[in-house]
């Protein structure tokens, strides 16, 4: 398709919502892309991704036609989790750059027409965090202590756990001190959870939002936003973790995750982004199910968005989208608030590689050399067919860096190069999530592909990514990122995020899924036959090529009906 392009100055209002004549929060229907600070761009060459490098960048970006970057953590850390493990967080961790390299990001994103959101991870800190330094030099019941989630172990010496909760990342969730106690870490060890009971807790995150909030940042992504309060006494659950856990079959539900308490952190934190000028968003990272339950969180004094991930992690088949779909824009009609979909992120596998599997089969975690290995042709002709299809949902929705290059999970990465604490807490049973965080690629003939000025790059980067490069694809008829530059363009200039979505009735059924919005017909086929669309709709934008003027399988297209 002929690519449609704007401006990255392009500061034209937005297409009202059909209902108030207004543009409205620019949240409400906000394409946000997800830069993973350590491998977007390497201004000094050390193999790691900065601010310098991410700033340089940025025109790609409003080239795009994105709304806003979202910046994985950037604080100070010993990397123990790349950057999920804060040691402060009122700086910026000096392999990334300074407190000054990130005021000229941000001056330079506004300049841009970019909002800048920024990773904040309130459920722990970093064990080499100041506060968790005094802890364990603190006695047990201490107030140093406190702010953290110690306990006595059980058993005649205290030798066993508080409880058997288990790590995300494998193994026990508590750690024993040289006291006796032990600490509550729902993930690495190097990541003691905070007590969210405590009001100096809540009061430090009060100010580093207010922090940060002065320096001109436009919003918060929450980092495990549904874990932050733990059920009272910590009672008993002998289940393998998992981020996305409902209640069991018998009606409990994970002392650890989705606790009621939750929101009064988030109405709190609400009325500090409120009291600020302009429009700052707080964005759920909330690994919750069903969708009802997730919706709670983008309450009308809460959040402003939440991440779908039962829309991520729904099979291919028609059905399971359209149920995902149906009960997400009833939960969140309920409440007022706008969807927000996303396919990929720097935790699960790229889903131009997790579609190259069968339907139902999709790999929920990282994959290995060793492992079966996806269909990679399939997998990137359903992975721009959904990226399509999602991007002309109503709501808002996240791009991961690369994924509009159509950049496949790396299954290939030796053992010895990953660092996923997750790999090494499972002697490599999960494979982690290094595949879908390698340095992306900008200029194929350029040492580590234009990553930066040499070849140095933290997690190798394979071959074939040359020809997926950003200059290799730049005008390129048919290319990745040209149909992502188009769609964007488009979904902008339709108001497709502010529509509403309405099955089309003929068209919908079986394998193909298939709604209007707007003045645009949507349709996604799944099934082995190719779809005609009505009589005199207009090609507006499709994810491979038309046969014959019909859809075939596994291919998005949007049509226009005007």
């Amino acid at each position: 398709m002929e690519r449609v392009s704007r401006s990255s100055t392009d500061t034209s209002p937005r297409p009202d919502d059909g209902a108030t004549g207004s543009t409205g929060p620019w949240w409400r229907d906000a394409v946000i892309y997800q830069v993973y600070p350590r491998s977007f761009a390497d201004a000094d060459g050390d193999g790691l991704g900065d601010l310098p490098g991410i700033t340089a960048r940025l025109p790609h970006l409003a080239d795009l036609g994105v709304d806003a970057v979202w910046l994985s953590p950037v604080y100070p850390s010993p990397q123990k989790d790349a950057g999920y493990d804060v040691a402060d967080y009122r700086g910026i961790e000096p392999v990334f750059g300074t407190l000054e390299d990130f005021a000229a990001l941000s001056a330079r994103a506004h300049e841009l027409g970019l909002r800048v959101v920024m990773d904040l991870v309130p459920n722990h800190t970093s064990a080499e965090h100041a506060w968790f330094r005094e802890a364990l030099a603190g006695a047990p019941g201490s107030p140093e202590r406190a702010r953290y989630v110690f306990r006595a172990g059980r058993g005649a010496d205290g030798e066993l756990p508080p409880n058997s909760w288990r790590s995300v990342f494998g193994g026990p969730a508590w750690t024993r001190v040289a006291d006796g106690s032990w600490y509550l870490h729902l993930f690495d060890s190097s990541q003691p959870d905070l007590d969210w009971s405590n009001p100096q807790v809540r009061e430090e995150f009060t100010d580093v939002l207010r922090f940060w909030l002065e320096r001109g940042v436009d919003g918060f992504r929450v980092d495990v936003a549904h874990g932050l309060i733990k059920a009272e006494g910590l009672p008993e659950w002998d289940h393998e973790q998992a981020l996305l856990e409902g209640a069991t079959a018998s009606g409990e539900r994970p002392p650890m995750w989705d606790q009621e308490g939750v929101h009064e952190v988030y109405r709190q934190w609400r009325a500090v982004l409120d009291a600020h000028e302009g429009e700052r968003i707080l964005v759920a990272e909330a690994w919750v199910t069903p969708p009802s339950r997730l919706a709670r969180y983008v309450r009308g004094d809460e959040m402003h968005q939440a991440f779908n991930f039962d829309y991520l992690r729904a099979p291919w088949r028609a059905g399971e989208l359209r149920r995902v779909i149906d009960a997400t824009l009833a939960a969140h009609a309920e409440v007022g608030a706008p969807a927000t979909w996303v396919l990929s992120n720097h935790d699960v596998v790229r889903h131009a590689s997790r579609l190259g599997y069968p339907a139902g089969q999709e790999p929920a975690s990282g994959v290995g050399p060793d492992d079966p290995q996806p269909d990679a042709e399939l997998g990137l002709r359903r992975a721009r067919a959904a990226s399509v299809f999602m991007l002309a949902l109503p709501g808002g929705a996240y791009v991961y860096q690369g994924e509009e290059l159509g950049l496949p999970e790396v299954t290939t990465l030796p053992a010895q190069v990953r660092q996923d604490p997750a790999f090494a807490r499972t002697g490599g049973e999960d494979r982690g999530r290094d595949g879908c965080r390698v340095p992306i690629p900008w200029e194929g003939g350029e040492p580590s592909y234009g990553f930066g000025p040499g070849a140095a790059s933290w997690l190798p980067q394979p071959p074939e990514w040359a020809r997926l490069s950003v200059a290799a694809q730049t005008g390129v008829a048919g290319s990745t990122l040209e149909l992502y530059r188009s769609a964007l363009a488009l979904r902008r200039e339709h108001g497709l995020g502010r529509g509403a979505l309405a099955w089309d009735a003929e068209l919908t059924g079986g394998d193909v899924l298939a709604f209007r919005t707007r003045d645009v017909l949507v349709v996604l086929n799944l099934s082995a036959r190719p779809v005609a669309p009505p009589a005199g709709a207009r090609a507006l934008l499709v994810s491979g090529e038309l046969a014959d003027g019909a859809v075939p399988t596994d291919t998005a297209a949007w049509f226009s009906l005007g």
